[in-house]
């Protein structure tokens, strides 16, 4: 196994494995695990991936989990299926910076995400690294941010554009979840900051050491949230991946955020992704 950094701070491009063949060799995936722990994303190409191989590869990580809005392929229950062609209405889901289904109490611990097909340029996918957004923060703001939680709702995001009713179930079925600001990683022990755009607010930020007057609530809670949403786009952190048919990305879900680029409408772009079961964060 070969293992070439793309960038100084996040992403390696492995060579010379084949996840079918990891999928059942024990050495090659724990060599592959802890490549991911030390890269945050790994990108392999020219990978011959059956959706069953896709499944078993990423169920060694852990068990896999459908999405409320995507499903999951009935034969392959965890893998879900994101489909764009010509005729796709826009779609603004994926093109923002987000880590996956904080909405949940317990998020994704990682993802593998198959290319099967993909326009002959644009549609890139890019990730970035939060321990790193989290470890330049000056030492104040670590300091005011420290016993922080924030919201992450379904609701506000993918929610907004079904009609109320459905909108009101989809939150009765998911509720808000809550989560610390600065998440520790399970099994590194990083710092990360953990907002993005699924958190909406912050539960505990109104207190008296932080507010005197509503206006203090108004401009130190939502531009300190806002700033810190927007840590994620700073580009020293970032690595962009272009996508060719037959190339997969493994990413840490727990340290990362990723947005897929949507440049290329009106062609055929179609993902397969496989969500691994995570744990609450702390």
């Amino acid at each position: 196994m070969k293992i070439e950094k793309l960038t100084c701070h996040i992403g390696a491009e492995i060579t010379s494995v084949s996840l079918t063949e990891a999928a059942h060799d024990d050495g090659l995936f724990e060599e592959l695990r802890a490549a991911l722990l030390a890269h945050k994303v790994l990108f392999l190409r020219d990978q011959d991936l059956s959706r069953a191989d896709h499944v078993a590869f990423a169920r060694r990580f852990g068990a896999l989990e459908d999405h409320p809005m995507l499903g999951s392929d009935p034969d392959h229950p965890g893998l879900v299926q994101i489909y764009k062609d010509e005729t796709s209405p826009p779609d603004y889901f994926e093109n923002s910076w987000h880590c996956d289904a904080t909405w949940r109490d317990a998020p994704p611990m990682g993802c593998v995400l198959h290319c099967v097909a993909c326009p002959p340029v644009g549609g890139d996918t890019m990730w970035t690294n939060m321990a790193k957004a989290y470890a330049d923060l000056p030492d104040h703001v670590k300091a005011t941010i420290a016993p922080l939680k924030a919201r992450h709702s379904i609701e506000a995001t993918f929610g907004a554009r079904l009609p109320e009713d459905q909108r009101h179930a989809l939150k009765a079925r998911y509720p808000d979840a809550e989560h610390p600001v600065v998440r520790t990683h399970p099994e590194t022990g990083e710092k990360v900051l953990f907002v993005s755009s699924f958190a909406t607010h912050f539960t505990n930020f109104h207190t008296a050491q932080n507010v005197r007057f509503g206006q203090d609530f108004a401009l130190g809670s939502a531009q300190l949230l806002a700033y810190l949403i927007g840590r994620a786009a700073i580009p020293e952190y970032q690595v962009r991946w272009r996508w060719t048919p037959g190339s997969v990305a493994i990413w840490d879900n727990r340290s990362t955020q990723h947005y897929a680029v949507a440049d290329y409408a009106p062609t055929v772009r179609r993902m397969e992704r496989a969500s691994i079961v995570g744990d609450k964060p702390f």
